[in-house]
């Protein structure tokens, strides 16, 4: 597929990917009530650091019967991000709030600048890296959820001197392989 095409292809997809997740959430068992998150605030209200990031959950794998998880991430001046990977069983998408963000998605590098937006197909080594000098607000969000959320939980209690310790055992036991390191950052 040329390339112009497979860039048109791939960002219809993205921009079809909400409407799947809203189809998938509006089939599911989940309360008819709404579900809402201040800005700033996490979902339970607790508060998260992945990474070089605080994180506020928005919507929680039980909000949408595990159809989705859905979280912010807020940089302040650190770069850089999570390890090279790949999910096995979700698709991951980012979403630019505000801030300057480099994502590597296959052997495809993308600067993202607010409002950019890449989905990284499940089984697609990717990794992605905050990289401005302004605060970055950057929305992730996984399909289906699985167990996403309960890694993240997870991660924050293996953190050692404000650092994960990326093990290959744990990204198995979620779904995901460990492929290598961050992306450099200058």
């Amino acid at each position: 597929m040329p390339n112009i095409e497979r860039r048109s292809f791939l960002g219809l997809a993205m921009a079809a990917w909400p409407l799947a997740v809203l189809g998938q959430a509006a089939k599911s068992t989940t309360p008819a009530s709404a579900t809402f998150v201040p800005a700033g605030e996490d979902r339970s209200k607790e508060k998260h650091v992945i990474g070089v990031s605080s994180t506020a959950f928005k919507i929680a794998t039980a909000d949408t019967n595990g159809g989705l998880f859905l979280f912010e991430h807020t940089n302040h001046g650190k770069k850089g991000g999570p390890p090279r990977h790949l999910h096995h069983h979700e698709e991951e998408w980012f979403y630019v709030i505000e801030g300057d963000y480099i994502a590597e998605v296959g052997s495809e590098r993308f600067h993202l600048k607010p409002g950019d937006s890449v989905l990284a197909p499940r089984e697609v080594p990717h990794a992605w890296a905050f990289v401005g000098n302004t605060p970055g607000r950057l929305l992730v969000g996984f399909i289906p959820a699985n167990k996403m959320e309960a890694f993240f939980v997870d991660n924050e209690k293996r953190r050692q001197d404000g650092h994960y310790v990326d093990d290959p055992a744990v990204f198995r036991a979620y779904g995901m392989e460990l492929l290598g390191p961050p992306l450099t950052v200058e």
